[in-house]
């Protein structure tokens, strides 16, 4: 893989930072909105497992997680995560990046990009 696969929501603001950040230094990246494309469970699965688990997946600062009802909030399964983010994908953070060696990150910094794309 020569390009940085990046996913989030195109309106997103960190998404665009990460976006122009990447531009900027010449990084060639596809971006994948995930609304418009959803990924799928294997995919999200992967990647939880990568990260440390849905935890690190999912933002749980979220307004959207915030506004769901306190029995949805303690998923007991990868199925009862896999169909919260299918009913509701802006749940996952923002961007996703995997990088030219297939290793997932999330959220975007400044800091953190050059370390991972040095």
């Amino acid at each position: 893989m020569n390009t940085v696969q990046l996913y989030g929501l195109k309106n997103c603001s960190t998404c665009v930072k990460a976006m122009r950040w990447l531009e900027q230094r010449g990084i060639a990246f596809d971006f994948t909105d995930y609304r418009d494309k959803p990924v799928p469970p294997a995919v999200l699965g992967a990647w939880a497992a990568e990260l440390g688990g849905w935890e690190k997946l999912v933002n749980r600062a979220s307004m959207t997680w915030r506004n769901l009802g306190q029995e949805r909030k303690s998923p007991a399964s990868d199925h009862e995560w896999l169909a919260l983010i299918a009913e509701y994908p802006a749940l996952v953070r923002r961007p996703v990046a995997i990088d030219t060696g297939g290793r997932a990150s999330v959220g975007f910094s400044e800091k953190k990009y050059g370390e991972i794309f040095a």
